[in-house]
């Protein structure tokens, strides 16, 4: 039988409280996205509004928006993406892990040393542009993929608490590196590569820069990107109401903010569920220090 104590009972209490306090925001945009637009300029944000509408919806789905191939290009980019960092990760990860590697200290020094200083914006806008990545679907997946040093950090760390005697073993069988790391390492190190693929995978999802910064193309604006030139065009519209008073007042414009963030958030909210159990492991073991 379990046994209550006060602690466990308030540290419950309290838990539940906080989860509580951090579900009441999500809950508001929820319930703003499908207000209707006159209700929030009335009343404000509400939790029970007294008018609902599925006017922000109906703008965003069924409007002259390029929605879905905006939402086809976020998810392309993402998947491959996500994919190619993983194993660029991963592989530098078991180099870095390697005890036959001979410099690999002064690898991960020299990895290191990217996390403090930033080269700035002007060499990498220019080294993408002389890879001729400009608008093009790699623009938006090349720039974001060379590895994070913190996610390379967390996979060598890792793979380092893997016992020798698997590396040796399969050295005498006749395995070479690529095969160790794949066959090996990689199914052991699943709890930290499905933590950094969670990383990642909300890089790729949430990233708009790589789109102003190098696309011009509508047809490849990622979803991301194209909402936000929505909600920015709303938003002219709005200052411009002495003019166009009957079409600013239509505009369901806060509405759409909220659904907007409904919208983008909606995939990663369900696919974390899938790596949650991987998720606290391979992070905290990934970030011990040997």
């Amino acid at each position: 039988m379990k046994k209550f104590t006060l602690f466990g009972t308030l540290n419950t209490m309290f838990i539940a409280l906080f989860s509580l306090l951090c579900t009441i925001p999500m809950l508001l945009v929820l319930m703003v996205s499908f207000t209707d637009e006159k209700s929030i300029q009335l009343n404000g944000y509400q939790l029970f509004p007294e008018k609902l509408s599925l006017g922000a919806y109906k703008l965003l789905l069924l409007g002259s928006t390029p929605l879905y191939q905006s939402y086809m290009i976020s998810i392309l980019i993402t998947v491959v993406g996500t994919l190619l960092a993983v194993l660029i990760t991963g592989a530098a990860g078991y180099t870095l892990s390697s005890r036959h590697v001979k410099y690999r200290n002064h690898l991960a020094m020299f990895f290191f040393v990217t996390m403090v200083f930033n080269t700035g914006i002007v060499p990498w806008y220019l080294i993408s542009t002389g890879l001729g990545l400009r608008n093009t679907i790699w623009a938006l997946i090349v720039p974001s993929m060379i590895f994070n040093p913190f996610n390379l950090f967390l996979v060598r760390n890792y793979m380092k608490q893997i016992p020798d005697t698997l590396t040796e073993a399969a050295r005498i069988d006749g395995a070479n590196d690529f095969y160790i790391a794949l066959r090996i390492f990689f199914p052991l190190s699943l709890p930290v590569l499905a933590t950094i693929t969670l990383f990642y995978g909300i890089g790729y999802w949430n990233n708009w820069f790589n789109a102003i910064m190098l696309v011009d193309n509508k047809d490849l604006f990622p979803l991301q990107f194209l909402l936000f030139k929505l909600n920015s065009e709303i938003s002219m519209i709005q200052s411009m109401q002495r003019t166009m008073s009957e079409v600013a007042t239509t505009l369901p414009a806060e509405s759409v903010k909220m659904a907007t963030a409904i919208l983008t958030i909606g995939p990663i909210v369900f696919f974390y569920p899938f790596l949650q159990k991987y998720f606290i492991k391979g992070l905290l073991i990934g970030s011990v220090k040997e």
